[in-house]
């Protein structure tokens, strides 16, 4: 029996619209991340005195807001990922679990 639910739900066309749109929100965010770290280190390689200097005329240099805002973009990136996957895959997901075991 659950072989053949699972079945269904394979050649279910809405769960080939699930698995597209999952895979290309995924990729997209996560080369948006790869881009946002890569272009830190990138920086910090190239121009390692960018960091160094001094944020507002104290001891904060340019490095620690910049290290934050990669961290905050990754738990951002993190957020768009859940807030679609609670909104619209869920409820594809929903519509095919319906569909097929109807």
């Amino acid at each position: 029996m659950q072989n053949d639910i699972a079945r269904r739900v394979r050649a279910h066309p809405k769960f080939a619209e699930l698995v597209a749109k999952q895979s290309r929100l995924s990729w997209t965010l996560t080369i948006i991340q790869l881009v946002i770290y890569f272009g830190f280190t990138i920086l910090i390689a190239v121009s390692p005195g960018f960091f160094k200097e001094s944020y507002s005329g104290g001891t904060t240099t340019m490095g620690i807001p910049v290290g934050i805002a990669v961290i905050v973009a990754a738990f951002i990136l993190s957020a768009i990922y859940v807030w679609k996957a609670n909104s619209e895959f869920d409820e594809l997901n929903s519509q095919i679990i319906d569909e097929v075991t109807k």
